[in-house]
């Protein structure tokens, strides 16, 4: 289809709805359930996918709060869903694709056609509905999680130093810093990570121009460099991700444990301000 990823605005969505499967990927770290706002109003048509179940295996001291489902529990969760091999996605959230990149990423990375609706929620210009669409299970066959877009904990470590490399930190720049909070297990950052904020991708609840974000990621290092992004669990950082690939720039690689993992282990070293 033309016009189709990795990002899609509402007019081209409300245009191809019917040729797409519409996912609402909603999380909040708060603890309100995604889930309950679905239900309150979601886009005609769409699915609701919990990040927590069907995006995440169960959390562990190695894997972090949000590691990868296994590719046979991903490939399920997929066609429970309805989404098939063939299928095309557009995920949205309401915090302009923090969380819809996830599904995003997840699905790139095995191949699959998958855009995040750039401007989320907010920028869809019909009614919303609180009736759950019905749908058949699709087919979805597992496919391994390629080595070459994750980052272990051991290549993090490794690229920190590396002049060739980079790594950003996706989370807020308060928790970078190392100001306390309740969400991570100490607090800082992994040391010679480079603050990228996700917030800092977006204007008015959409991602940047592709030049003014190529621009940021320059800026950054991030255009001649090997890049591994992180953030608290994973999740935040595919914006970063996103980002990247919208800017036209080499896709970087996701440390899934992020600062869940590397913060929970007493052994790694941590920086602040």
């Amino acid at each position: 289809m033309d016009g189709f990823g990795p990002l899609v605005d509402a007019q081209w969505l409300k245009a191809h709805a019917d040729a797409v499967v519409i996912a609402d990927v909603r999380w909040y770290l708060d603890g309100r359930s995604g889930r309950e706002a679905y239900d309150r109003g979601h886009i005609g048509g769409a699915r609701f996918v919990d990040l927590d179940t069907d995006l995440s295996g169960p959390p562990t001291a190695d894997g972090g709060r949000h590691p990868l489902p296994s590719p046979q529990d991903f490939a399920a969760a997929m066609a429970r869903l309805g989404i098939g091999d063939d299928a095309a996605v557009v995920a949205y959230d309401d915090v302009g694709g923090v969380i819809a990149s996830r599904l995003w990423w997840m699905l790139d990375c095995v191949g699959g056609d998958a855009a995040v609706l750039d401007g989320g929620l907010d920028a869809w210009p019909g009614a919303l509905q609180t009736a759950a669409p019905s749908w058949q299970p699709e087919a979805f066959n597992p496919r391994p999680w390629p080595a070459d877009r994750f980052a272990t904990i051991d290549e993090v470590d490794a690229a920190r130093t590396d002049p060739e490399s980079v790594v950003i930190d996706a989370r807020s720049v308060e928790r970078y810093r190392g100001e306390p909070n309740a969400i991570d297990p100490r607090f800082g950052h992994i040391p010679g990570a480079v603050s990228m904020q996700v917030g800092d991708n977006l204007h008015d609840g959409r991602l940047l121009p592709a030049t003014e974000m190529r621009d940021r990621y320059e800026r950054a290092g991030a255009a001649d460099r090997r890049v591994i992004a992180y953030c608290g669990s994973g999740v935040s950082a595919c914006h970063d991700l996103l980002a990247l690939r919208h800017a036209g720039l080499r896709d970087g690689r996701l440390f899934v444990g992020s600062w869940s993992a590397w913060g929970g282990d007493p052994d790694r070293p941590l920086a602040t301000a």
